[in-house]
């Protein structure tokens, strides 16, 4: 009953990663959470970009997309901050707050 109530909500997700140790499975487990909440009748917001990354299999993957924000913090820390920022005006755009 409790799951029934996440129906239209709007829903973003993130998740960490190495993406160079990981290649072939990179945030994997963001892929995985986005297709629950999915199959759950939530609308996904917060898809982004796949340029800048280097990893060469993800679940997290949708079309040419990530389903989410997605963060190395070993290999690109320097990148994250920047990405947070971006990723929260975008769904802010998006209206997950309305």
């Amino acid at each position: 009953q409790e799951l029934k109530n996440l129906a239209t909500k709007k829903v973003a997700v993130f998740g960490l990663g190495d993406q160079i140790s990981y290649a072939e499975n990179y945030a994997d487990a963001t892929g995985e959470l986005h297709d629950v909440l999915n199959t759950l009748g939530c609308n996904m917001l917060g898809q982004t970009s796949m340029e800048g990354y280097e990893h060469e299999e993800s679940k997290a993957i949708r079309g040419d997309k990530f389903c989410g924000l997605l963060c190395d913090a070993v290999n690109q820390s320097e990148m994250s901050e920047k990405r947070v920022k971006d990723w929260v005006k975008q769904l802010l755009a998006e209206g997950i707050l309305e």
